[in-house]
């Protein structure tokens, strides 16, 4: 009998069953096994989020739920900023199509928006899936490619492989609807302290590193600083892959970018013996896309300032969220309990409770998010009068200028700093141990075990300079 009571005062059993329900479905579906197998399950079930806590709350009341008031409350202030920026529909300019099933996608932005290497950025195409929403670091620099952003996105999923069949068709698509969330990434990066920088990946996890040499470039040409000697070892499965080192450099880049960069590249093809001849004679391809008026730069969903803006709309709208409960109190909820023999429900106060917080947060920040794409608008309209003068060719083709794209990039200074050895893996406690200076950042991105073996290295102390850090993207 108790366990189907809902007692107007005090604790409510059943409110409480339902979130326990939800939080174990969430708690079963987090089991390595079934997350890493069956992700989409994962995922989905995660929005029963909202129901735990919205029956927790019903559950223990308003005010011992405040315990995780903070936290709570910062996240929906964040998530429905997310929802605001994820409405939008952003300006693709052009990708890269490489052999070995990988795209390059470059997005337009405007001036304002600013992230650190290594960000990532949330992708959704809804012409593949609405629902879906897909994570891929970001490679482009935001002082070296003040109006483009840049992600790759390599096929190995079904989402991903739709995504490359799209492009790598003989009737490739003119404009492609997508939306973003983003960027997200480290509030500042630490890589100029090192005298040497050995950047160690394995298959796709080179995408971090683009980031960082890139922003290298930038800081050796036109900030002038002095740089660390960089060193890339990076392994491949064929030599197909080997095409991704040709995405080091941006699209318009100039040969004087790579000049001043210090940068050796050590390639390893494992499990071929040689070069193969069919996918050597497999060219990098450009498309340039058709741009549309309904389509936006990628900004900032609070401005250059974001800082600021987010510090005004959590703040407003707290102070907001306890005025108006302080008024309905005052004026609904206390007649009821003083001046009749009516005890008003602990379930209708919290509900009252969660719909005011939703709707101060969505107010203030609604207002926030008008505001800034006012000030958007001008530079959005300034980059879409540039865009008109986008390379024209075939308009069925979808290929632009492709080749004179591609020959006008400083590829040859990397050619000449690289080295391909085929058949054989890294040695990499010998090249790690031959690193010379008195402070050498080892970042390493890949398998499992990759990860592994260089933390091995690095903490077994025969070597006092190697600073050791990760960057996992498994689940």
């Amino acid at each position: 009998m108790q366990m189907v009571e809902w007692a107007k005062t005090g604790i409510s059993n059943v409110a409480g069953e339902i979130a326990l329900l939800a939080g174990l479905a969430m708690w079963a579906t987090t089991i390595p096994r079934i997350r890493r197998k069956f992700f989409e399950l994962f995922f989905y079930t995660h929005y029963l989020y909202i129901l735990f806590v919205f029956f927790f709350v019903l559950h223990v009341g308003i005010a011992y739920a405040c315990i995780m008031l903070p936290g709570f409350y910062l996240f929906l202030v964040d998530r429905y900023l997310r929802f605001l920026q994820s409405r939008q529909r952003v300006r693709l300019v052009s990708a890269r199509v490489l052999p070995c099933e990988t795209v390059e996608l470059n997005f337009s932005k405007t001036l304002g928006l600013r992230y650190n290497p290594t960000s990532i950025m949330f992708v959704n195409v809804p012409s593949i899936s609405k629902l879906q929403w897909h994570p891929f670091t970001i490679t482009s620099n935001s002082n070296l490619e003040p109006e483009k952003l840049s992600v790759i996105i390599k096929s190995e999923g079904s989402w991903s492989k739709k995504l490359y069949q799209m492009f790598s068709s003989s009737n490739p698509i003119d404009r492609l609807e997508v939306s973003v969330e983003g960027p997200y990434g480290p509030a500042s990066t630490h890589f100029l302290r090192h005298d040497t920088l050995v950047m160690v990946s394995g298959g796709s996890g080179i995408t971090p590193f683009i980031s960082i040499i890139r922003e290298l470039i930038y800081a050796s040409t036109t900030v002038k600083c002095k740089t660390p000697l960089v060193i890339l070892i990076c392994s491949f499965k064929r030599s197909s892959d080997l095409t991704m080192l040709d995405l080091l450099l941006p699209i318009a880049g100039s040969p004087t970018e790579v000049s001043n960069l210090k940068i050796q590249i050590e390639a390893y093809v494992t499990r071929e013996k040689q070069a193969s001849i069919e996918e050597n004679s497999k060219a990098v391809r450009a498309i340039w896309f058709k741009p549309n008026p309904t389509d936006s730069p990628m900004s900032s969903i609070l401005g250059p300032n974001s800082w600021l803006w987010l510090a005004a709309v959590i703040s407003s709208s707290f102070i907001i969220f306890l005025i108006l409960m302080g008024i309905i109190g005052r004026y609904y909820i206390y007649p009821i309990d003083h001046n009749t023999n009516e005890i008003f429900s602990n379930s209708l106060r919290s509900f009252l409770d969660m719909l005011v917080i939703c709707f101060c947060i969505a107010a203030t920040a609604s207002l926030a998010v008008i505001w800034n794409k006012k000030q958007n608008a001008n530079e959005a309209n300034q980059i879409q009068n540039l865009e008109v003068s986008t390379p024209a060719g075939s308009p069925a083709s979808g290929f632009y200028n492709a080749d004179r794209e591609l020959e006008s990039l400083p590829h040859q200074s990397l050619v000449q700093s690289t080295n391909v050895n085929y058949g054989e893996r890294p040695d990499l406690k010998r090249m790690l141990f031959d690193c010379k200076g008195s402070s050498v950042g080892v970042l390493v991105c890949g398998p499992k075990n990759m990860r592994h073996e260089v933390a091995t290295i690095c903490s077994s102390g025969l070597a006092d300079n190697l600073h050791f850090e990760s960057i996992s993207f498994s689940w």
